[in-house]
């Protein structure tokens, strides 16, 4: 992964205390956040092949070790996504789910190249109306993202069921576009934000 600048270590850590608690139903993370926020990590590792360690590598850069101590952790707070196969039942607090926001645009920020040449080669096949295959990069992270999210989703749920390839790609596009979204000013707090659109009471 390729390292860009970004805030120190101590000025993200702030950020968490500084992102506002929304007024969300028993002061946990609401479903559709805890799906949005797993599935944004999900493509950073069909970005980056060394994704699942660099989430960890942030977390200690960020110094949120407290929150996100290890790859067991990590693997519990992603599976309070309810489509996740081994979905749990436990709650994703609003502190878990802002650590995880943290990392998610700090990842970005690392990747902003990558994003912005695929999101580029994407709008060029488009306005030639070519297929998605014709951009040997953009088709590879296309694949592995397929791939990620039909071995860790519940194929038996029907939200799952739901996605076929086609889907699945479009998909895949929208979340390039939400994490270079958080590469920009105020990026945070913009994601954060964004994961309450109509979960706030």
């Amino acid at each position: 992964m390729q390292v860009t600048n970004s805030p120190p270590p101590q000025q993200m850590a702030i950020l968490l205390d500084t992102l506002p608690d929304p007024n969300v139903p028993d002061g946990v993370s609401p479903r559709r956040t805890r799906q949005q926020i797993d599935l944004m990590l999900l493509a950073i590792e069909a970005l980056d092949l060394g994704g699942s360690e660099a989430i960890l590598w942030a977390s200690k850069e960020l110094e949120l070790q407290d929150i996100i101590k290890n790859r067991v952790v990590v693997w519990r707070l992603r599976a309070t996504n309810p489509l996740r196969r081994n979905s749990q039942r436990r709650p994703l607090s609003l502190t878990e789910a802002k650590a995880l926001v943290v990392v998610i645009c700090h990842l970005s920020k690392q990747l902003t190249a990558v994003l912005r040449q695929l999101l580029l080669a994407y709008e060029q096949l488009t306005e030639k109306q070519l297929s998605l295959d014709h951009s040997p990069r953009l088709a590879s992270y296309l694949e592995r993202f397929r791939t990620h999210f039909r071995s860790r989703m519940n194929p038996k749920r029907s939200a799952v069921m739901a996605y076929d390839d086609e889907k699945l790609n479009q998909l895949a596009l929208n979340l390039l576009g939400q994490l270079l979204f958080c590469t920009g000013t105020a990026g945070i707090q913009r994601l954060w934000s964004s994961l309450f659109d109509g979960e706030v009471a």
